[in-house]
């Protein structure tokens, strides 16, 4: 899929504070319910956890990247340190950590690209304050900080302030979904739930575009600049000061919805470094997830730059 997209020629600067997990994917024919066994067929170890997903779909995008996570000194975090330096992030703020096991995902494929997931943060769990503090001035040197869940929610706090001290704009990813305290939910410039984070949210059902509205009214009152509610095939639901309107999606054949999201807020990210609108950011993201769920896998499923930009 050749997607026309053509973002600034300078290199936007993004730091992604987040987890790093490996992925233990089981494709199935059907998704098991509570006590049931299914038969699985293939089965694929990835690299994967959000930060590390983001990252990696920032810099295939054309971003240069620092990653600030923590893995274990196992095979798990050799091998996720070792792709970080592949894919060319800066690795300047992994820690190494001794005591805990580095994180990993267990992930079960249907037939339709729909997954169930479990998540064993490990060394996610110990990231710290002080490892955000380390990274301080790669954040206030950024365009923009890109933050998720799943890691404790006060380095998520740490790093915003950081950024918003600095004059870096804020996405916050908020998955798995928690509770956001209102200061952190001020200090964010866009914030970027799916239709089931928004519901919990919110406590409304995301179910269309008329429902996507209402709950993006609901966050945005409670601090962020804008509201972006990804909407899977649909396309995203944005709410900002301009009001609200649905930036369609593309349709393709899903295998796969892993990562999708995490390759749109990745792609999302350099694109409004790069200075596009956010609409037209919005469209861009929407198009490398859509590429992302025609493949299997986490990071191994995120498009390149080749593949969604017109020659530069």
């Amino acid at each position: 899929m050749l997607v026309c997209f053509r973002l600034a020629v300078s290199t936007p600067k993004i730091v992604v504070v987040g987890s790093s997990n490996t992925d233990l994917v089981l494709e199935t024919g059907t998704l098991p319910t509570a006590g049931e066994t299914v038969l699985g067929r293939d089965f694929l170890m990835a690299a994967g956890g959000k930060g590390a997903n983001q990252a990696v779909a920032a810099v295939r995008l054309g971003a240069e990247v620092t990653l600030v996570t923590r893995v274990g000194t196992d095979v798990f975090g050799n091998r996720a340190v070792a792709g970080f330096e592949a894919e060319g992030i800066s690795t300047d703020f992994v820690v190494r950590d001794r005591d805990r096991p580095s994180g990993v995902a267990l992930i079960m494929v249907g037939d339709g690209g729909e997954n169930l997931i479990g998540v064993g943060p490990g060394a996610n769990g110990a990231l710290s304050e002080a490892d955000v503090d380390a990274a301080t001035g790669a954040i206030v040197a950024a365009d923009l900080l890109l933050l998720q869940l799943e890691v404790p929610m006060a380095c998520v706090r740490r790093a915003a302030e950081l950024a918003t001290e600095a004059g870096t704009g804020v996405i916050l990813d908020p998955a798995p979904a928690a509770e956001l305290a209102p200061e952190l939910l001020a200090r964010v410039t866009y914030l970027t739930p799916n239709e089931t984070e928004a519901e919990l949210l919110t406590g409304v059902a995301v179910t269309d575009e008329q429902s996507a509205r209402r709950a993006s009214a609901m966050l945005r009152d409670r601090g962020p600049a804008s509201v972006l509610i990804t909407l899977g095939a649909s396309g995203c639901l944005i709410r900002d000061a301009g009001g609200a309107r649905l930036i369609a999606g593309r349709q393709v054949e899903a295998v796969d919805t892993t990562a999708a999201g995490d390759t749109f807020n990745g792609a999302l990210a350099v694109a409004l470094a790069s200075g596009r609108s956010l609409e037209d950011a919005v469209g861009f993201a929407n198009a490398a997830a859509a590429v992302s769920v025609t493949r299997r896998g986490a990071q191994i499923s995120m498009p390149r730059r080749e593949d969604l930009t017109s020659p530069l």
